[in-house]
């Protein structure tokens, strides 16, 4: 795994635009992970949760939910940017969010990301915006591209 970057200050933000962050390690997608999700959101199609009818489907097996696959985002950003001296940070939202390739069932994945751009926000705070990049292992394609968007008010 690549180092973790650590920003401390607005300042720090604002300079690591262009910043490279990762690989996080890798993890599989299980199909225990994969009901979980479903029954959290209620999404049971079949190509999610049904394996015998999934081997014969489009994907040749269980595929994740994409919004599975767009929240391990969550799970990768603290891996990949941490910060230190931070009063509060909260995430602000998602842009750009593109699903071009099935999670299957016993992938492995991992997080790689971007800083794509910082600004200063009112009361003293910044806006960063990372790219994360959840990559399948033995694909070209990613599994999700996200703009993660988060303000930060540092000490």
């Amino acid at each position: 795994m690549a180092e973790q970057l650590c920003l401390d200050s607005t300042a720090a933000v604002l300079a690591s635009v262009g910043q490279a962050l990762g690989p996080t390690e890798w993890i599989t997608v299980t199909q225990e992970r994969i009901n979980t999700f479903a029954d959290a959101t209620g999404d049971h199609q079949w190509i999610h949760v049904d394996p015998e009818r999934a081997r014969a489907g489009p994907f040749g097996a269980c595929v994740a939910h994409g919004y599975l696959t767009l929240s391990l985002a969550n799970l990768f950003l603290p891996q990949l940017v941490r910060y230190e001296r931070l009063k509060m940070g909260v995430n602000y939202g998602c842009d750009k969010v593109r699903f071009p390739a099935p999670v299957k069932v016993g992938a492995r994945i991992r997080g790689r990301g971007e800083v794509v751009a910082a600004e200063p926000v009112k009361g003293d705070g910044v806006q960063i915006t990372v790219r994360i990049s959840v990559e399948i292992e033995g694909t070209d394609k990613p599994g999700c591209v996200v703009d993660t968007i988060s303000r930060l008010y540092f000490d």
